[in-house]
């Protein structure tokens, strides 16, 4: 055999054997499926695509972004519950789909206690009171004043969402009488608050951040226990005093029930790595969101205490689904 064809012979095996070696790695790569309940390009997502990546170098695994939005949280719900309970299938959530729509919703597909494995805290999202920058209040407790004077007409992405049952919060503490008047979306909300359509919104501070450094929305209070590092200047309704106004629209990851203890261990420890990594941390935190990692228990026991602060202010208002 002519040595050129002998050299053509033994190159084409090299390649065939490393395609082999490849393909191998890659049937065995372990693949994460991280669950989004919205569409890409929203603050869930961006959440899920800041932590994906290192996540994945934490578990020596490659983690897949699948947006399945729809049904407020529910399409997201019934996809984690036909899958394994192997915990290669994750659910990051917001806190409607979890503790606000087994109340809102008289029919539900699925029950969070029962059907979900808390596995960590991700993120904190405070809901901040806006109004348009040519209304003279400076502050909450203006704004309030200013209720009691003459109606006032509130914005909020829709029936039970956290921007309504932030501002029936308000509404109860202050027994004041504000317009709910429902959009579908933060976008149209905020717009028609731009143009002076409506007097306020509460919303999460990473949807509201470039708005409000434009000029073109005013902060005036922070439905939370502490001021934000964003916007330090805005005070607290607690330090404006007016209690009982304390929302926070978080996002957690969740697995299947059943789900081994040990894997649920292991996830966790990768997401407290991560979110205490200064670049995550930091990318985090100049959206407006809070990294927060916690245990799977005190998930849970947010989960629980959320289901009741939220069930009881729509049973109370009587609050029903579109």
């Amino acid at each position: 055999m002519r040595p050129r064809i002998i050299k053509k012979c033994v190159l084409l095996l090299g390649l065939i054997l490393i395609e082999t070696f490849i393909n191998s790695a890659f049937a065995q790569e372990t693949v994460i499926r991280m669950i989004v309940a919205f569409p890409a390009g929203g603050p869930v997502d961006f959440v899920a695509r800041t932590i994906s990546e290192p996540l994945g170098h934490e578990l020596n695994a490659r983690i897949l972004i699948e947006n399945k939005p729809g049904g407020n949280g529910t399409v997201a719900a019934e996809y984690l519950a036909s899958q394994a309970a192997d915990g290669k299938t994750l659910w990051l959530s917001s806190v409607g789909a979890i503790s606000i729509n087994p109340t809102l919703y008289s029919k539900l597909s699925y029950d969070p206690l029962k059907d979900l494995a808390p596995i960590s805290l991700v993120v904190n999202n405070v809901e901040l009171l806006v109004v348009n920058p040519n209304n003279p209040v400076n502050n909450g407790a203006e704004f309030v004043t200013q209720a009691k004077t003459k109606s006032l007409t509130m914005a909020s992405t829709g029936k039970g969402g956290v921007p309504h049952l932030a501002m029936e919060q308000l509404a109860e503490s202050t027994k004041t009488n504000l317009l709910h008047v429902p959009y579908k979306g933060a976008a149209p909300a905020i717009t028609d608050v731009m143009a002076g359509h409506v007097d306020g919104f509460f919303g999460d501070i990473p949807g509201l951040i470039g708005f409000i450094k434009s000029g073109k929305l005013k902060p005036i209070a922070l439905a939370s226990n502490k001021r934000s590092s964003i916007f330090p200047q805005v005070k607290t309704f607690a330090e404006l005093g007016i209690e009982g106004v304390d929302s926070n629209n978080w996002y957690g990851l969740f697995a299947k029930q059943g789900t081994k203890s040990e894997d649920i261990v292991k996830l966790n420890k990768a997401i407290f790595n991560v979110l205490n990594q200064t670049d995550i941390k930091n990318k985090l935190l100049d959206s407006g969101t809070d990294p927060s990692p916690s245990s799977p228990e005190n998930l849970t026991k947010l989960v629980k205490s959320d289901l009741s602060k939220w069930g009881t202010i729509i049973k109370s208002k009587n609050i029903k689904e579109d």
